[in-house]
């Protein structure tokens, strides 16, 4: 079996909806996979969009899920154990698609690692240190991505 992600809000390649977004409630979508490689430990989540005009931005980084975990609602407190990290707002956890308006459609990428063992990586953990502490440790990943564009106003 393949290692999977997806949404129930939004299909692989789809307009992310709006309550997901900075126009909206700006909550994090449903997150469920299958699949995971043996010997999965522990899983890191990073959302980024790859159009941002200064670079990629960073906008929600989560490490060590528990490998029990099958799926995120999207609300309330992370499951035993989990931190989250300061996306490119300057806030800890999940900020929402908000590419400028009139720019066009951007790209945001779910991305799931599955990971041999645990990143302990402090509350507030970089994107930096996120990237730093994967190496030699993913087994696998798997990938969600949505799109998403703001009108002129």
């Amino acid at each position: 079996m393949a290692f999977t992600l997806r949404s129930s809000a939004f299909r692989d390649g789809d307009v992310v909806p709006r309550r997901h977004t900075c126009d909206g409630e700006d909550s994090a979508p449903p997150l469920a996979w299958e699949g995971p490689p043996a010997g999965t430990h522990t899983f890191a989540l990073v959302l980024d969009d790859p159009d941002a005009p200064s670079g990629t931005f960073t906008h929600w980084l989560v490490c060590d899920l528990p490998a029990s975990l099958e799926s995120l609602d999207g609300a309330g407190p992370l499951a035993g154990g989990a931190t989250e990290g300061t996306n490119d707002f300057g806030r800890v956890g999940y900020g929402g698609p908000c590419p400028p308006r009139g720019h066009g459609a951007h790209r945001y990428r779910f991305h799931l690692h599955a990971l041999k063992q645990p990143l302990r990586l402090p509350h507030g953990f970089s994107r930096w240190d996120f990237d730093k502490a994967l190496k030699g440790h993913v087994l696998g990943t798997a990938v969600l991505q949505g799109v998403y564009e703001r009108g002129r106003r």
